[in-house]
């Protein structure tokens, strides 16, 4: 049963002219003077979730991005901010880019933000999408197996870290501690310090190619997964989520389908689907002219990437338009009844999914966002039965 309800900002500053027609992705740049509002904009959000009963706000580690779309470098010093000016909201990593750490540094750094918030950081891991970003900091990208080799033995190392008294490694890539003397002895093991104090941690990572591989290592580590939202073509589909509720059951963790998971859809509420779509539609053909290129959407051709870089051919090409993903229940849009209805059929298909992520598309501004937020609070989580309880704005 859907209860509780959470939302993603992967850390975007509001920018002018977006859309098909409007600047193109790598023409676009700011100064840094306007790239730190995004931690501004990050606390409005945070300020208005925590006074309208959402559960956790997940963010993005991003780098170098002067575009302005991700500007998020270390989510857990900003959750550390956050939870300073709010009161109960809980942050999500969503997520630390592995393979741009060390395991041992972020392990730590996961275990401080912990104990200073008393638990309310959600641990979350990724592989990682930007070669800007991962190549950059030294690590596989363009090797998709180097990087999935890599992050399988961080994740291990970060495991043992939390939860072992004290612990070594040997593998591939690390070997831990260092053999060294260190005062007179043989250095053979190490405790991390801190350690978190809500342990076991959880943990949680996204849900891409759903390959067995990869969803045998979540399971082993009882790691959830986000299905849809933020960069995901939206929705989840049957498939995926059979194919991780079987990989935890092939673990020995007994799993009802949806259950472990979160389903992550963008929206839009306005008084008619036609009036939702007109609104929202230039926000998801920015998000979609962003990620396209990175080949994060699977459906769309060398030529559509190409031409959405042009903003003189893009507004009249054969591009995704926001009427198909609605039509096809990635993107929610409409009046909050039709929203309901929606998520009581997801509710209906997943019986054991608990949780759900709404989120806007990179572009939104600050001012949509707090608002249809406001409005979804308002008017669509109540219908939820054992949803959290709304609480109303200060305005």
């Amino acid at each position: 049963m859907i209860n509780k309800f959470d939302s993603l900002f992967a850390g975007h500053v509001d920018m002018d002219n977006v859309g098909y027609a409007g600047t193109a992705v790598n023409d676009r740049g700011f100064d840094n003077e306007h790239l730190v509002t995004a931690y501004d904009k990050a606390r409005s959000i945070a300020q208005l979730m925590d006074r309208a009963g959402y559960d956790t706000f997940w963010m993005a580690e991003h780098h170098f991005q002067h575009e302005g779309y991700e500007c998020i470098p270390n989510i857990m010093m900003l959750a550390l901010h956050l939870a300073h000016v709010t009161d109960r909201l809980k942050y999500g990593c969503g997520f630390n880019i592995t393979p741009m750490w060390h395991p041992l540094r972020l392990a730590e750094d996961f275990a401080m933000a912990d104990v200073l918030t008393g638990g309310r950081v959600v641990f979350g891991v990724g592989r990682g999408y930007h070669t800007r970003e991962v190549e950059t900091f030294g690590s596989p990208l363009l090797d998709q197996t180097g990087n999935r080799d890599l992050f399988e033995e961080q994740v291990d190392v970060i495991f043992k870290a939390f939860h072992e008294e004290s612990f070594s490694h040997k593998g591939q890539h690390y070997t831990i501690p260092a053999e060294v003397p260190y005062r007179g002895y043989g250095l053979k093991e190490l405790t991390v310090v801190p350690r978190p104090i809500n342990r076991p941690v959880e943990c949680w990572q996204p849900v891409q190619s759903a390959t067995p591989r990869g969803l045998d290592f979540m399971a082993k580590h009882d790691i959830h997964g986000v299905i849809g939202g933020g960069v995901a073509e939206g929705g989840a589909t049957r498939r995926v989520v059979e194919a991780f509720t079987d990989a935890r059951n092939r673990a020995g963790r007994a799993t009802e389908i949806g259950e472990a998971l979160s389903f992550g859809f963008q929206f839009y509420i306005a008084d008619s689907q036609q009036e939702a779509m007109a609104a929202a539609g230039k926000y998801y053909e920015e998000n979609l002219k962003m990620f396209g290129p990175l080949r994060l959407i699977r459906s769309l051709s060398d030529e559509q990437i190409e031409i959405m870089s042009d903003p003189a051919q893009a507004p009249h090409a054969d591009l995704p338009r926001i009427e198909a993903a609605v039509e096809s229940g990635g993107f929610l849009a409409g009046p909050p009844e039709q929203i309901i209805e929606k998520l009581k059929a997801v509710e209906g298909w997943y019986p054991g999914l608990d949780r759900i992520m709404v989120s806007h598309p990179i572009g939104t501004p600050e001012a949509v966002i707090v608002e249809q937020l406001q409005w979804f609070s308002e008017d669509v989580m109540p219908a939820f039965k054992d949803s959290a309880v709304v609480v109303a704005s200060d305005d």
